[in-house]
């Protein structure tokens, strides 16, 4: 299956939420190119990027699987690099 790069941004509004977040970044490293999280403490979120190099049916479900998460919210951008 062809692979595209992409990036998953992610808001966590609820910190009990993180682990959750984590797990599934854990369960998907083996398409992750690089990730950054900033945490916003003033506005009480983290925001988290991820840069996947992934299937896009992989890209979908972990995107999916993040949205579903209570007080968590999830986008992505793919771009085709051929």
């Amino acid at each position: 299956m062809e692979s595209r790069v992409s990036v998953i941004s992610i808001m966590v509004k609820d910190e009990e939420a993180a682990g959750e977040v984590n797990q599934l970044l854990h369960e998907f490293r083996q398409y992750v190119v690089g990730r950054m999280g900033i945490p916003y403490r003033e506005r009480g979120i983290s925001i988290i990027s991820v840069v996947l190099d992934a299937p896009q049916d992989a890209t979908s479900s972990l995107s999916g699987k993040l949205g579903m998460l209570k007080g968590v919210s999830a986008k992505t951008l793919t771009a085709k690099t051929d």
